[in-house]
């Protein structure tokens, strides 16, 4: 029987980073990120079904922005349920500690146009996932829709300004600030488009 690894995920993640930085993501191997983790193959299947998953936390992140919209506050609209579950993910996920690493992975991401292809379909399944949060919530199929791609948008913008960041901003800040930004310019089109038609 395989022998339990502590933080064995965290370590196959800064293990595949590492290698991916130095080696480039198509000339590694599931193997030698095994290996520079300490851990076993099986171990690496355990947690991840490729390697191109290791950068992507599985469902985590999902699981973590559901959990946000179902236990916001009851009475709460939509874009305020998916404040709530940006500000779950910017406590759990996007640490001031982890602030260089996400910069490393977004860095490697870019640099791949396999991992480029995952990253946005993780985007779509998180949509998706909130969405589906937000209608059991009670939300109108169309606006649940609605606060769920805002509130993806606004999460892509503040993941940009925290990892990029020099400053202290913690991630649920910035989240809510691109939130407020991004309603702003949705009513501003409104207003432009009702001067267009007059």
């Amino acid at each position: 029987m395989a022998r339990w690894q502590p933080h064995a995920p965290e370590r196959l993640l800064v293990a595949a980073l590492e290698l991916f930085e130095e080696r480039g993501y198509e000339n590694t191997t599931v193997v030698e990120i095994t290996e520079r983790a300490g851990l076993t193959k099986s171990t690496f299947f355990r947690y991840f079904p490729d390697k191109r998953e290791v950068l992507f936390g599985g469902g985590a992140m999902t699981g973590l922005l559901v959990e946000g919209i179902d236990t916001a506050p009851a009475g709460a609209g939509p874009l305020e349920v998916v404040a709530h579950a940006l500000d779950a993910i910017g406590r759990e996920v996007f640490t001031a500690d982890r602030r260089a690493f996400g910069a490393r992975r977004s860095a490697v991401i870019a640099a791949n146009p396999e991992l480029r292809e995952r990253e946005a379909l993780k985007e779509l399944g998180l949509v998706a996932a909130m969405t589906d949060a937000l209608k059991r919530r009670g939300s109108p199929d169309l606006t649940a829709r609605v606060a769920a791609e805002l509130g993806a948008l606004a999460w892509k913008i503040a993941h940009e300004r925290w990892r990029d960041a020099a400053g202290e901003d913690d991630f649920a800040e910035l989240a809510r600030r691109a939130l407020t930004e991004v309603r702003a310019a949705g009513a501003s089109c409104q207003r432009q488009a009702g001067s267009a038609g007059a």
